[in-house]
């Protein structure tokens, strides 16, 4: 861990020695972040617009393909959000709150809708998803294995998402975790919560992120060609190994400052692994 940190802290630095960036080179990255981090966690969760079909929607206003509608508000909604967590994040007056995270929880659905749901016992059914408001019911998810996993019951979810934003502030004031350990560890906290019927695993890379850019890093992105290995660290978290998470999300902060770097200087950034994005539906 220790030497994954003093990596990301000498990237970090080389980026601040480039700065300020000439504004064509930032808006290439900005760019590049934009459609990599919509188009990737929103495909994590099952959205079928391709690579280009996300380009087209958000750099061009257009649409094509044969895509549910709701895959289309999905992928502008998230957007949104992502600028909202950006305008939060730079605002340093402004601590994370509730009811920050509920209003995040609207902008990123949009409207309530209906979806297939498992009961407590593991048999299917189906639920109407509420917008900006905690679980009423539980949300458990049934595992590759078979195993039902349980998130926080209902009743417990208030106050542990109170819990959740009393430790970020206190330990955002306290600067003792570097900033990669706080990003991850809210991230997880979160997920472990799961406080709403649907869209978790979106707004817990988006607060995330809200984490990195307040601190000055770039954003994480989690690929959605690395789903598997993404989950495993989340299931390593759960059997209580939290470092293998943070150490994750850090293989993916320095990939993102690693990336900033190139556009700082003027280079090309590749769209190799954008045309291999294409293809992969999960």
């Amino acid at each position: 861990m220790k030497n994954q940190i003093s990596t990301i802290n000498e990237l970090a630095q080389k980026l601040r020695d480039l700065q300020p960036i000439k504004p064509e080179f930032q808006d290439h990255i900005n760019k590049k972040m934009r459609l990599e981090f919509n188009y990737n966690s929103n495909h994590i969760e099952g959205n079928t617009l391709t690579y280009q079909e996300t380009k087209q929607l958000l750099i061009f206003d257009k649409t094509s393909g044969n895509h549910d509608l709701r895959e289309f508000e999905e992928m502008k909604a998230h957007d949104v959000a992502f600028e909202i967590i950006k305008e939060m994040a730079a605002d340093k007056e402004r601590p994370l709150s509730e009811s920050t995270i509920r209003s995040l929880h609207v902008v990123l659905l949009v409207r309530p809708y209906w979806k297939d749901a498992v009961t407590s016992s593991g048999q299917p059914s189906r639920k109407q998803i509420q917008v900006g408001t905690y679980k009423t019911e539980p949300n458990n998810v049934r595992l590759s294995n078979g195993r039902i996993f349980h998130y926080a019951m209902p009743e417990e979810t208030p106050a542990l998402m109170q819990e959740m934003v009393d430790w970020y502030r206190k330990e955002e004031n306290a600067r003792q975790l570097h900033p990669l350990q706080l990003a991850a560890l809210l991230h997880y906290k979160f997920v472990r919560v799961h406080p709403f019927d649907d869209g978790n695993g979106r707004l817990s890379r988006l607060l995330m992120n809200y984490a990195l850019l307040r601190n000055n890093y770039p954003p994480v992105i989690i690929k959605s060609i690395d789903k598997r290995n993404y989950l495993f660290a989340l299931n390593e978290a759960d059997g209580g190994n939290l470092d293998y998470f943070v150490h994750y999300i850090g293989q993916q902060l320095i990939w993102s400052l690693e990336l900033y770097l190139q556009g700082a200087n003027g280079e090309m950034l590749s769209e190799v692994a954008d045309l291999e994005n294409q293809n992969r539906i999960f």
